[in-house]
């Protein structure tokens, strides 16, 4: 039934689907994000080629998948990445030796705007990190992982999933896992670093539940890990109580973190090392900073400035 010269129907779709979500998973060690984001982009390509053999698959074909993509409405960002989780797709079969090329492999990904969404300014960032009520073990716990936020520019995944462990409070830095399961080192500076040693001294056995050990650092009210969406109503209710306009989330942080390093003077190099970037070229989409401060910096001390 899953035979690669079969026709393309549900059964078929679902075994090759697994075969690569598998790969995904075991071989290339992606995250469980990245693997659902690829397993959704891939199922909904195969499903538009469903009666077409592997082999018939074309270029062409890729092509109108991606028009339709657009005509549906999918930003340009996304789109990308749905192309770019096809080529994966095909990559993986080549790979394997069920298909002899890769249909979409010479295709570029749509342009797409290189501009960051509007960044939080530093005093938007000081409302939102002084708005917990840290006389309080939720307000302490809400006020440590923002902190923890600005001060790494961590991903919202690899925020809630840090543990106890990860983190060397004597040294000041933290450990954490990111995309492809890639280890890196990050310091915490000392207001993080103070914040963070108050709530694992007072605040956190309070959210530990009897008989349910557990070495997440950060916890929800029931004692578990945090999730993602919890922690984006934390920093929503905080950013909407101190009146910081427009849509603000973990990410709009995340952005923050990169912007105002480099406006201060960080290299590039430094910053895509700290996000976690396996590319420069992704950490250049700041590159509108450096400019501006090279511009600065020219006005300034040129003599015919």
């Amino acid at each position: 039934m899953n035979d690669i010269n079969n026709s393309l129907d549900a059964g078929t779709m679902q075994f090759w689907l697994k075969e690569f979500l598998d790969y995904l998973k075991i071989e290339k060690r992606h995250s469980p994000n990245t693997v659902s984001s690829y397993g959704r982009d891939v199922l909904r390509f195969l499903d538009a080629m469903k009666g077409k053999k592997f082999q018939e698959i074309s270029q062409q074909d890729v092509r109108i998948f991606l028009l339709s993509l657009k005509n549906d409405g999918m930003s340009s960002r996304s789109s990308a990445r749905a192309l770019c989780s096809i080529k994966a797709f095909f990559r993986f079969m080549v790979s394997g030796g069920f298909l002899e090329s890769n249909p979409a492999q010479i295709l570029e990904a749509p342009k797409m705007w290189k501009k960051l969404p509007t960044v939080l300014s530093v005093s938007e960032i000081e409302v939102i990190l002084n708005g917990p009520d840290i006389t309080t073990s939720r307000g302490l716990r809400d006020k440590a992982m923002l902190e923890v936020l600005y001060a790494t520019g961590l991903r919202v995944s690899e925020l809630i999933q840090l543990k106890i462990s990860n983190v060397n409070l004597e040294v000041g830095y933290l450990r954490t896992f990111g995309k492809g399961n890639k280890e890196r080192i990050i310091p915490l500076g000392d207001q993080a670093r103070q914040v963070l040693a108050d709530y694992i001294e007072t605040g956190r056995s309070r959210f530990l539940k009897k008989g349910e050990p557990t070495g997440d650092l950060f916890l929800s009210n029931r004692g578990r890990g945090m999730s993602r969406q919890m922690f984006w109503q934390i920093i929503r209710k905080y950013a909407l109580s101190g009146n910081v306009q427009g849509s603000v989330s973990p990410h709009s942080v995340r952005h923050a973190f990169a912007t105002h390093l480099l406006e201060r003077g960080a290299d590039l190099r430094s910053v895509q090392q700290m996000l976690g970037h396996s590319d420069i070229s992704t950490t250049q989409i700041y590159t509108h900073v450096l400019k501006k401060r090279m511009q600065d910096v020219f006005d300034q001390f040129h003599p015919r400035a």
